[in-house]
């Protein structure tokens, strides 16, 4: 695997931010905009996916960064289940039900191949800065 410098570059990521955006979409027709409850929390699910990978990229450590990605992972599954409710009220079509269904389905499946791949290689390095430099200011007042 390609060393990755940024989160946006991972296509788990780019795979999430399009499930949030088809979600969004969604979300902002009628009748689904107007049942707040389910249209906030599968907003908030799929926003969590792309959330949880770029916060996890982030972290310090690889462990931390599994950990969130299977907190990535958790939110997928809870879009699908989502939508499975959304699809039983008539707020989506079944076309629509099966290409946004499909989407949270592999961003779940590439999540569970990435951790795959990081905990087969625990001591890889996932970051790395290149041409970044830091200034400190030491007179500069707190």
């Amino acid at each position: 695997m390609a060393t990755i410098e940024r989160f946006e570059e991972l296509d788990v990521w780019q795979t999430a931010r399009t499930l949030t955006n088809r979600v969004y979409e969604h979300t902002q027709q009628e009748p689904f905009a107007s049942n707040f409850g389910l249209r906030d929390q599968i907003q908030r699910a799929s926003v969590s996916v792309m959330s949880n990978i770029a916060e996890g990229f982030e972290s310090r450590t690889q462990s931390i960064f599994v950990d969130h990605l299977g907190r990535a992972r958790g939110s997928a599954g809870e879009v699908r289940a989502q939508l499975y409710v959304a699809c039983d009220q008539g707020y989506l079509s079944d076309a629509e039900f099966e290409a946004t269904y499909d989407l949270a389905d592999k961003a779940s499946r590439q999540l569970f191949r990435l951790i795959q791949y990081l905990e087969s290689k625990p001591n890889a390095s996932r970051v790395q800065e290149r041409g970044v430099e830091y200034e400190i200011d030491l007179d500069a007042p707190e």
